[in-house]
């Protein structure tokens, strides 16, 4: 029986070959006798699934030697607490930059302000979270601890195609991102990140693992009431086994990791062959979004999420109708559940229609979208 097609933001769709992969090793990992659920995070077969992990993400995002990847629990919101407990105290006054793009940016501010003095360099919310402002725009301090930014934003499908360069902002400070949403869709500049963080939901495996990709000159700087389960350093020092890690959640990771190293488009391989099914299911939902009469997308094009594209079907005044319970937006709905098209539902805060186009999605997926879309408007 074909799998239908999940459009969902997280917890999020996954490649076939790892769910069957995981199902066939469920009671018995490689002939140990015991399932990963059942094994001891300090055993050597975890062990084994582990270093393989950290190794395979390394390899595929090209991480440079000086910085640490971590595996942690908590999930991204977690982390808006935990990167301002980690990185705060490099500054005197904990003075702390963010770009606010969208909710969790949005989100990230008000929790750093628990624990540092936190300014709000640019907002894109005079906007409605439609657009990037202008880098050349910013109101930066020269010093802060460190610039947060959301480089993808699920809910209001902004991203940034490019990293902001910091020092030619005349800003001498880390880039901290939360890449929850784009991670494995696009290679990385590292030259202009200080710290990558990202629930592993949406684009690698399933609720509960938080990737933490950090450089080393970075860690040892936690405030003093940090936890120390929380605490970079630590988390560094015993090899993210402070406590008792997500180990399912690690193990079907690494069963991602592998997945998309073995993914080829043409010539490219693993998040090079990702990044261009990525550019190719982004244009096909946008070019029929685009020339409809019926949906309409908001956001700049300049910063349209390849990943989450929200979008509104118009009412008989042409204005967007966010309201899920209106009836042509209950009637699209209902119609898009009956082809298998499943989790279109836009977030509760915007309203209309997101659909999710992560890496396990299929381009077939996109396309059957794109003829239910089309469909739709001709009976509307």
């Amino acid at each position: 029986m074909a799998r239908p097609f999940n459009f969902s933001a997280g917890p999020a769709t996954m490649p076939e070959a790892v769910l069957r992969q995981a199902a066939a090793e469920m009671l018995d990992w490689h002939g140990c006798g015991m399932g990963v659920m059942e094994m001891s995070h300090r055993g050597r077969e975890f062990g084994e699934i582990l270093e393989q992990a950290q190794a395979d993400l390394r390899a595929l995002l090209a991480i440079p030697d000086h910085f640490k990847v971590l595996f942690s629990q908590g999930g991204a919101l977690a982390h808006n607490a935990m990167v301002p407990l980690n990185l705060a105290g490099r500054h005197p006054q904990r003075a702390v930059d963010v770009v606010v793009t969208g909710a969790w940016s949005q989100k990230s501010a008000q929790e750093a302000r628990r624990y540092a003095d936190v300014q709000v360099a640019a907002s894109g919310a005079d906007g409605g979270y439609t657009a990037i402002p202008d880098p050349a725009t910013w109101r930066l301090r020269a010093n802060p601890a460190y610039v947060h930014l959301c480089s993808n934003e699920t809910i209001h499908g902004v991203e940034f195609h490019q990293l902001p360069d910091l020092a030619a902002l005349g800003c001498d400070a880390p880039l901290v991102i939360d890449f929850s949403s784009h991670v494995l869709s696009r290679p990385i500049d590292w030259g202009r990140v200080g710290l990558a963080f990202g629930g592993a939901q949406k684009n690698i495996g399933p609720a509960g693992l938080t990737l933490i990709i950090v450089r080393e000159d970075l860690l040892g700087h936690a405030l003093p009431i940090c936890p120390s389960v929380f605490d970079y350093r630590v988390l560094a020092e015993q090899q993210s086994m402070v406590n008792t890690p997500p180990t399912w959640a690690i193990y079907v990771a690494g069963l991602v990791f592998q997945w998309v190293a073995a993914q080829r488009e043409g010539e490219l391989t693993g998040v090079a062959a990702m990044e261009a099914r990525a550019i190719e299911r982004a244009r096909l939902l946008y070019e029929a979004i685009d020339g409809s009469q019926l949906y309409v997308n908001l956001v700049d094009p300049a910063c349209r999420s390849r990943m989450n594209v929200p979008f509104f079907l118009r009412g008989d005044d042409g204005r967007p109708l966010k309201d899920p319970a209106h009836p042509r937006n209950a009637a699209f709905l209902r119609g898009a559940q009956q082809r298998g098209l499943l989790q279109l539902k836009g977030h509760k805060s915007v309203g209309g229609m997101r659909a999710s186009l992560y890496n396990a999605m299929p381009i077939e997926g996109v396309q059957a979208l794109v003829d239910y879309l089309r469909e739709f408007e001709r009976s509307a």
